[in-house]
């Protein structure tokens, strides 16, 4: 099973409406993915070398205080620090290397769930609209978000596992369906320095396609890639500073449908999830084909 949905905003006037349009369709998707919710939301990107890193500390009691002192001593007075329950987002310009190393070393117990420019992710166990009140969701805005609901069928209930699965900068992915060859993928990129922090079968497409980008190719080109190397079942639905971005496997048994107006993209796995939207009636809706790329930039 799972649960997938996107939404993009096509009119910058109503992107503050991101979250709360959104929040019906991820609900919606409860009965398909039960045991946790992600949500990956992309902002206008930072200016300069400043940077966002979306935080999870796995548990309510972390010292995020203590954090935000030590940024501005070991990163630098221009870090920033906001909070959300038991996830935070960091904001600074020091060099991303470094800011990876200093977490590491002095908050080892967090995990860096997303880098970039422009995107925010949060992701956590429970039913979506928990998590969603948790994060408050229905606040987010922004320019296109990605959102997932899962119901595991291959590796643990973790926070950990939930999707969206990110690598590299501004790049999420979240998956409906199953791989059979993750375990191939992974022994062709960690010889390249590619680390995984999972056994979840998602995360070697994500790293796989953001590989690809990161060797060059367009979106477009690392899709392609993946249509030959990447075998299984699948509905990929992804995001990048820019983009948001919808492929199937060549059975394409796996639901999606596409919702399309003068004010937004919304894609979900199931027409239901999409109900709610303004002016869904006068929508072009319809079905993805297998193997073809629909991508979508935001002005």
């Amino acid at each position: 099973m799972c649960g997938i949905v996107g939404l993009l905003i096509k009119k910058p006037g109503m992107r503050s409406q991101l979250g709360a349009w959104m929040l019906p369709m991820l609900v919606g998707m409860t009965e398909r993915g039960p045991d946790s919710a992600g949500m990956a939301v992309f902002t206008e990107p930072l200016g300069g070398d400043r940077r966002k890193y979306s935080l999870y500390s796995g548990t309510g009691t972390f010292e995020w205080g203590a954090l935000c002192r030590a940024a501005t001593t070991g990163l630098g007075a221009d870090s920033t620090l906001s909070v959300k329950a038991n996830h935070a987002i960091l904001e600074t310009s020091a060099d991303p290397a470094k800011v990876r190393t200093w977490i590491k070393a002095a908050f080892p117990a967090l995990h860096v769930l997303s880098a970039g420019r422009a995107i925010d992710l949060y992701k956590d166990t429970g039913r979506p609209a928990e998590v969603a009140e948790r994060y408050d969701f229905k606040k987010l805005s922004g320019t296109h978000l990605v959102g997932h609901t899962r119901m595991a069928t291959e590796s643990a209930v973790t926070p950990a596992h939930a999707h969206p699965f990110t690598a590299g900068e501004d790049f999420c992915l979240v998956h409906n369906g199953s791989l059979s060859n993750p375990y191939s993928i992974r022994r062709k990129l960690e010889p390249l320095g590619i680390a995984f922090d999972t056994d979840n079968d998602t995360e070697a497409a994500c790293r796989f396609l953001e590989w690809r980008m990161r060797e060059g190719d367009s979106l477009e080109a690392a899709l392609q890639s993946g249509f030959d190397e990447l075998d299984g079942f699948y509905t990929f639905l992804m995001g990048t500073g820019n983009e948001l971005a919808l492929v199937r496997d060549a059975f394409a048994c796996k639901p999606a449908v596409i919702a399309e107006t003068d004010e937004y993209v919304a894609i979900s796995s199931e027409f239901r999830s999409l109900a709610k939207l303004p002016d869904i009636r006068n929508a072009k809706i319809f079905e993805p084909k297998p193997e073809e790329m629909y991508v979508w930039r935001a002005s």
